[in-house]
């Protein structure tokens, strides 16, 4: 028997995986046990990665985003880009599609010119998935032809024993895991998003595993992606675990010292969610004049975070947090956070601002919203939840941009989770808005019952163990 050690690939390509291996115990977990681990990472990150999350038995290496991109810009592009389309929304009608659905629409509105022949086709596509689990499986293995090889000399010196990366393949990370799969290595992912598994449907290759939170989740990996309920692993989110222990909290005065918050007056707070879909605006605007006028019960402040969206190459994204901004100028008691990057390509959704995120849910007396992931985060916290889903007229009012009302989206399967798990309340205008808030500055611990089986149903571990959970589980795949 060979005393090889063992050696785990890692692909982490987004802030919000960082957090879920390097900010938890996953591969502090699994490089106790023994084995070695290569995180992959963006490549412009490399040696910040190593300074920060650095531990013996742990290499940083790059993804090589740049010869990705170049695969797919110069390799049949259009092919591989409407593949990748029909993959992601091709899921069994088994689960609820709705937010697939809405994605498809997206795509139909904002095509021009000959993509909309493009769509109509793709759409004839997307119906044969969702009926036959035959044809879904014929796709994976079909797309298996798009493995470039750019991973090739990374499997040639580390000879890793496991693949694993933060989703099934719906960013650049199809290229590693078709790669792994043909060298014959074992290879999976992670869940890391709330909506992950409801979201994107077929994966890039045929893996061997992936892991994920609830047992709702696993039923939508089952009956929506074809998934071996074998193969599919529970063990909790490790990115919340910081939550549980409290290790992210700031000191409560240090806190309204960074943002000049007022210890006397009750905190309303605001995450801009859903902002590819609709504005922002009119819910930030609502909530700014209830504080600002003295219009609540209690003296109240708000303090609104902005969505790593609003940094993006989008002049109707970036002009909204500049609204914002200005909103928040002219107006007494409110108050604007950002979040903060990283940096490279992993943007906004960075675990450099876990201390913010922690300390803003766990200080407000009502959190606000779009049915954000932040809703299970705040249930966490035990604090007070409203839906904000005012309407804009026209949404975002743009020739060939997608805009959907955010009174219409409660049926997206984790909008649908959070109002049938009664969590919180929705407000669907200014007057439901100061209503609700009202309700719960009177009594904060209404609806606590159902916040708590919401978190117990929907991330299971609740005890800070979801990390070393996961290692444990990867590691016994060695």
């Amino acid at each position: 028997m060979s005393n090889r050690q063992k050696t785990v690939f890692i692909s982490a390509d987004h802030g919000l995986a960082i957090i879920y291996f390097l900010q938890s115990d996953v591969v502090k977990t699994l490089v106790e046990k023994g084995a070695r681990v290569v995180v992959l990472t963006d490549d412009g990150l490399v040696e910040q990665i190593k300074e920060r999350f650095g531990m013996p038995g742990m290499i940083v290496e790059g993804l090589r985003f740049k010869e990705c991109q170049k695969f797919a810009t110069e390799v049949s592009p259009s092919l591989q880009y409407w593949a990748n389309f029909v993959r992601r929304v091709g899921t069994s009608n088994r689960i609820n599609t709705e937010a697939m659905d809405s994605h498809i629409k997206q795509v139909e509105t904002e095509a021009i010119g000959m993509e909309r022949l493009r769509v109509m086709l793709a759409r004839g596509f997307i119906t044969l998935l969702r009926n036959s689990k035959a044809a879904r499986q014929s796709l994976v293995r079909w797309q298996m032809r798009f493995t470039p090889g750019i991973y090739d000399e990374l499997f040639e010196k580390y000879q890793p024993d496991l693949v694993v990366s933060a989703t099934y393949g719906w960013r650049n990370d199809r290229y590693l895991l078709r790669e792994s799969v043909k060298r014959g290595i074992k290879t999976g992912a992670v869940i890391v998003g709330w909506d992950n598994p409801s979201s994107y449907g077929i994966p890039a290759a045929p893996l061997d595993f992936v892991t994920c939170w609830s047992e709702i989740q696993k039923q939508e990996l089952v009956d929506g992606s074809d998934w071996d309920p074998a193969r599919v692993n529970i063990s909790g989110i490790p990115s919340y675990d910081g939550y549980f222990s409290k290790e992210w909290l700031i000191p409560r005065d240090e806190y309204y010292k960074m943002h000049n918050l007022d210890p006397k007056r009750k905190l309303i707070t605001y995450a801009s969610s859903f902002i590819t879909f609709a504005p922002n605006y009119l819910n930030i605007e609502a909530l700014a004049k209830l504080v600002a006028e003295d219009q609540l019960t209690e003296p109240c402040q708000l303090l609104i975070r902005l969505h790593p969206n609003h940094f993006m190459d989008e002049p109707l994204y970036k002009d909204e947090g500049d609204r914002a901004r200005a909103l928040a100028r002219s107006l007494p008691n409110v108050h604007v956070v950002e979040p903060v990057a990283l940096g490279g390509d992993l943007g906004y959704y960075s675990g450099e601002d876990m201390p913010e995120k922690t300390s803003m849910m766990a200080y407000s007396d009502v959190f606000t919203t779009v049915y954000s992931t932040m809703c299970v985060e705040t249930a966490i916290h035990e604090r007070p939840i409203v839906g904000v889903c005012i309407d804009t007229p026209g949404g975002w009012n743009k020739a060939h941009k997608f805009s959907l009302k955010l009174s219409k989206i409660g049926d997206w399967p984790t909008h649908q989770r959070f109002r049938q798990a009664g969590a919180g309340r929705v407000a669907f205008n200014a007057a439901q808005l100061k209503q609700h808030l009202n309700t719960y500055l009177a009594d904060p611990s209404l609806d606590a019952d159902k916040r708590s089986k919401f978190i117990n149903d929907e991330i299971t571990f609740t005890d800070g163990s979801a990390g070393r959970r996961t290692g444990e589980y990867l590691f016994t795949l060695l």
